[in-house]
């Protein structure tokens, strides 16, 4: 006979499953997304820029060859932060993405003194989408025509070279002064409001070097108002074939690149990223994505969550870092 204890027992363990079972994500839910929902694609970054350029390139694709409502929503300010906040606190069901970068998922947690988020607790990574150098340029008429010319130059006269950026505690910004570093020169930074201006003013020769992504700059590479004399990466940029790296010009060893990767908020269910990362992987695979990718100077990349998660914990300390020895910070 059951006494009143057990039945009190036994019911407390009925509820518990229940409840267990209520609040685990059904497999049918994961199996069926996303169905005719939209999914909201949130780039912190303003139109135009390089974010945006291959969020909606990805975008297009999964609309195109999926028949996913894919909605590219920018939502730009503070170094990304504003965007990725919002990224983060939305609903963990597959239905907000985001297109995080080097800045605001490993720099930033360096640069400012309190995020509003948690770049590696708040967000569960999907996928690697590429990997941009940055590019050091000047002006046409610059009688700097390599990296070891800049050198020397800044050798000469300590702290009088000026290299523009897009911004304080931009990968642009501390490719910059890690160049300072290791090769144990004194350049002026001077930062502004994107690129756009910082390459006006190095065309004018208000500014001698100018340190940007090559998908920002690469008209005016083109056009000849701006010569590139290195790239950060590990090889030559497809799009710059002719323009050595750093490391080829002295600076063994040297990577300074802004890598571009896909989101979810920290919760979304596993069958969900998992049919997130083989989807992207799948379009980054495909040809006219390889090459809309690597006209704008970057390289597809691809692979497993853990993989660029990996990433991420990594870059994290290389980058701190560089910030700490740079003394940059942003309020």
């Amino acid at each position: 006979m059951i006494d009143a204890r057990s039945r009190a027992r036994a019911s407390l363990l009925i509820c518990l499953g229940l409840f267990t079972l209520s609040a685990a994500p059904s497999p049918a839910v994961a199996q069926d997304w996303p169905g005719s929902k939209p999914i909201k694609f949130i780039v912190p970054f303003p139109a135009g820029g390089g974010t945006d350029i291959l969020s909606r390139v990805i975008a297009q694709r999964l609309t195109e060859s999926r028949k996913w409502s894919v909605f590219i929503e920018n939502i730009g300010g503070a170094g990304g932060n504003i965007g990725a906040n919002t990224a983060a606190k939305s609903a963990p069901d597959g239905y907000t993405i985001v297109m995080g970068q080097t800045s605001n998922l490993v720099i930033n947690p360096s640069l400012y003194p309190k995020l509003p988020y948690d770049p590696q607790k708040e967000f569960a990574p999907v996928v690697l989408v590429a990997d941009l150098p940055v590019v050091l340029l000047v002006r046409s008429g610059s009688p700097l025509k390599t990296l070891q010319d800049l050198i020397k130059a800044a050798k000469e006269k300590p702290g009088e070279i000026t290299f523009a950026s897009p911004g304080k505690g931009t990968v642009s910004h501390l490719a910059g002064e890690l160049i300072k570093q290791t090769a144990k020169i004194d350049l002026q930074h001077v930062p502004y409001r994107g690129a756009s201006q910082a390459a006006i003013d190095t065309i004018s020769g208000q500014t001698q070097v100018l340190i940007g992504s090559v998908a920002s700059v690469i008209s005016q590479i083109r056009s000849g108002d701006l010569r590139a004399i290195a790239v950060t990466g590990a090889k030559r940029s497809e799009a710059l074939p002719d323009v050595p790296t750093v490391a080829e010009q002295g600076l063994e060893n040297f990577v300074a690149t802004t890598w571009y990767g896909i989101l979810v908020p920290t919760g979304t269910p596993r069958p969900i990223i998992g049919t997130l990362n083989a989807a992207i992987n799948a379009e980054l695979g495909t040809p006219s994505v390889r090459e809309k990718i690597g006209l704008e100077g970057g390289v597809t990349i691809g692979g497993t969550p853990e993989h660029f998660a990996g990433v991420i914990k990594a870059d994290t300390g290389k980058w701190a870092e560089v910030v700490r020895a740079s003394g940059a910070k942003v309020d």
